[in-house]
């Protein structure tokens, strides 16, 4: 099984250029618009000394995100100065040793947590669009090649092929520029582990693959404001759980959320359960590279429950050779799922029980 050699374990940053404010209360026709709060957000979020202390913690690359309107305005006119962030950004990874995959996390007509009303698969204009988006990404970096790009964060529960076949050109397009780049391509269904199946294969040694995990998630979402079913059911949840109450919170939210066939337990069995079908992607495609790009716990979830979930599905990824990106450092108060993992105020990891789990060391 080929080795990701540089990002065994990462740390993913979000809060910063991607879900710094919350989408679902914002007028549909304001998403793309941002404000002088968003400005000063952008300057002053996350410095070098973010940086310098994730490094120090142990990890060995960082997933940054952003949105799309961050770096171009909707008439397709890039945004220097918030590219310079990125660049400001690249430039404290490289003083201290960290590997980098940058994430387009929100495109235009494919905003993983709201519906923009327009979709990015069935709009060719915004499908070109995005094509160029990476194209400049491409030339503008062209001599940073140990830079990784993912093309395009949990893409919706859209039919596989319209996703298979704008990775299919997007892909082609960067590498008539740059033949060698590192690339990595998510699922459909929110980087669903179930559609790895339906994702589009390259002939291309350089293209990963990704996918995310969040079950069950009415653990690591549980009284998340954002999800209609766990606001609704408004209950804790532990880990690992007591099988009555995840029974108790299916019959509950029934018609508001799925439920799981055939469920029995709610601890690492269940999580290996979950995750079969990236063992049976790699039993497949022994050839290419799986890497899990996120997986994480809502912030309010009891640290023990936490790093319980956390212990069992690195244990999996370990046993696997599945390398993997955390989710995620810090996040906005704003943010109605909050996922991040050091203290608000000194930044500083929540625990070093936390950080050993989290290092593959519980």
């Amino acid at each position: 099984m080929r080795k990701f050699n540089g990002f065994e374990c990462g740390m993913g940053i979000g809060g910063w250029l991607t879900n710094y404010k919350r989408f679902h209360v914002i007028p549909r026709e304001k998403i793309n618009t941002l404000t002088i709060g968003d400005e000063e957000h952008f300057r002053t979020y996350i410095s070098e000394n973010d940086i310098a202390y994730i490094a120090s913690l142990g990890f060995d690359h960082v997933r940054l995100c952003f949105d799309q309107i961050v770096l171009q305005t909707e008439e397709g006119a890039f945004r220097e100065d918030h590219f310079a962030l990125i660049d400001a950004f690249i430039g404290w990874c490289e003083k201290y040793s960290l590997n980098i995959v940058l994430n387009l996390h929100k495109a235009f007509g494919n905003y993983c947590d709201v519906n923009t009303g327009v979709s990015l698969f069935e709009d060719e204009a915004l499908q070109d669009e995005f094509v160029a988006f990476w194209e400049h990404f491409a030339r503008r970096y062209a001599a940073k090649p140990a830079l990784i790009f993912e093309l395009l964060n949990e893409v919706r529960d859209v039919p596989p092929e319209q996703w298979n076949n704008l990775a299919r050109k997007t892909v082609a397009a960067i590498r008539r520029i740059d033949p060698m780049r590192r690339l990595i391509v998510g699922t459909t269904c929110w980087n669903s582990p179930d559609t790895l199946k339906d994702l589009v294969l390259f002939d291309d040694e350089k293209v990963i693959y990704t996918f995310h995990f969040y079950e069950p998630f009415e653990f690591t979402h549980q009284q998340g404001v954002l999800q209609p079913a766990t606001e609704f059911y408004n209950r804790e949840m532990p880990y690992p759980g007591d099988i009555e109450r995840y029974r108790d919170y299916q019959k509950c939210v029934k018609g508001i959320d799925h439920a799981y066939a055939g469920l029995d337990r709610m601890d690492k069995r269940f999580i290996d359960r979950a995750l079969a079908p990236v063992r049976t992607f790699q039993q497949q495609h022994p050839d290419k590279i799986v890497w899990c790009g996120e997986f994480g716990t809502i912030r309010h979830c009891k640290l023990q429950w936490r790093i319980n979930w956390f212990r069992d599905v690195i244990a999996f990824f370990k046993a696997n050779a599945v390398p993997y990106s955390v989710w995620n450092y810090l996040s906005m108060p704003s943010d109605g799922n909050r996922f991040s993992l050091v203290d608000d105020e000194t930044r500083k990891i929540l625990s070093e029980d936390l950080l050993n789990t989290l290092l593959g060391k519980g």
